[in-house]
């Protein structure tokens, strides 16, 4: 299992009309976790899409159990659990001084350019592999 955790300051234009964190800002709070494994690996995305790959999302799904307010400090943890194949799933979990806010997931594919499914590059299975304790 890999885990980074990145943390953000809930912001007035992140919330809506009851107080509440809109629910499509925790999209974008997973993907910054997300950013941050993958520079933790070692295999940054910018450096990803500069080799000619991209991983868009094919799916994405978030249970709320609490809401957070504007101000509020939350830490966003994003889980890989096993080795990409031509998919990549990661699960998330937003918290606020360790209360469990929303649960999450997504499921993005590795394609070219031309968004052509491809295995995921040798330098993230590697990695990967490396941070799994995995043989290569």
């Amino acid at each position: 299992m890999i885990q980074a955790t990145v943390e953000t300051r809930v912001r007035f234009a992140e919330t809506d009309a009851m107080g509440v964190t809109y629910h499509g800002n925790y999209l974008p709070w997973f993907e910054m976790a997300r950013v941050a494994l993958l520079d933790q690996l070692g295999t940054p995305y910018r450096e990803l899409e500069k080799s000619g790959f991209l991983l868009p999302v094919l799916e994405a799904g978030l249970k709320y159990h609490r809401p957070s307010h504007f101000d509020d400090r939350v830490r966003i943890t994003v889980t890989l659990a096993e080795k990409p194949t031509a998919r990549l799933r990661l699960d998330y979990v937003v918290e606020r001084d360790g209360e469990l806010l929303v649960e999450g997931f997504t499921v993005h594919a590795f394609v070219t350019r031309d968004f052509k499914a491809v295995r995921p590059p040798a330098q993230l299975e590697h990695a990967v592999q490396k941070a799994l304790g995995l043989k290569a």
